[in-house]
């Protein structure tokens, strides 16, 4: 009895074994991010669960025309898929990224019912695409460069605040899954976020200590510089 309980044993043992490879490779299939999927989704949206497309307020393949919205086009997928989840509520804690004064934005409204699934999709399918430097965003500011420049390359040392390029290197290229890109990017976007950090409504990085330090002229000269950055 004890033998055959053994050998009953073993061949489930045996089995069972068998069977986890291909649950752990069923696992990782539903977790993979798919580009198909995230177009569809950035493209389309999904009315059925309350997802606007994307598209409408980021343009064609991220390339966003709306100077208030930001371009997405080649962004790491893995720093887009930290903004979406920043966006979500967390139970009872709201977001770490609000508007100003704390108001939901409308991506909280947006991201609230994208599942981890949906933003390492869209995450996805925007990190493989291209941005279009003609139409991206760019300094329109020629007096304030000097400004911009400076404090891009060596901050600002009687306040403490560091060079831009030290996180987001020189040509504004970013350093990917950690620091966006922002050569491009629309220059009145950066200036609210930078906006946002300082007065803390927007508290998902270490530039809140940063922005605290800077002047609204500061702020308004790099943001400029930086959009301009090639």
């Amino acid at each position: 009895m004890k033998r055959a309980l053994s050998s009953m044993f073993v061949a489930g043992s045996l089995v069972l074994a068998g069977a986890i490879p291909g649950l752990v490779q069923a696992q990782e299939a539903a977790q993979k991010p798919d580009v198909k999927a995230g177009e569809q989704l950035y493209t389309h949206g999904d009315a059925a669960r309350g997802v606007l497309a994307c598209i409408a307020c980021h343009g064609a393949a991220g390339n966003s025309t709306i100077s208030a919205n930001p371009n997405l086009a080649a962004m790491p997928h893995e720093y887009i898929v930290k903004q979406l989840q920043d966006f979500q509520a967390k139970g009872k804690t709201p977001p770490s990224r609000t508007g100003a004064g704390g108001a939901p934005t409308i991506m909280s409204s947006i991201a609230a019912n994208l599942t981890p699934q949906d933003m390492q999709n869209v995450a996805l399918y925007l990190s493989h695409q291209q941005l279009d430097w003609d139409k991206a965003g760019t300094a329109t500011h020629p007096a304030t460069v000097p400004l911009g420049q400076h404090i891009w390359r060596a901050g600002i040392a009687d306040r403490n605040v560091p060079a831009c390029a030290a996180c987001h290197s020189a040509n504004g290229a970013g350093l990917p899954a950690e620091f966006p890109r922002l050569a491009g990017q629309h220059p009145e976007y950066i200036l609210e976020q930078l906006k946002l950090f300082r007065s803390g409504d927007r508290k998902n990085s270490i530039m809140h200590a940063i922005a605290d330090r800077m002047t609204d002229p500061d702020l308004a000269a790099v943001a400029d510089y930086a959009a301009g950055l090639r």
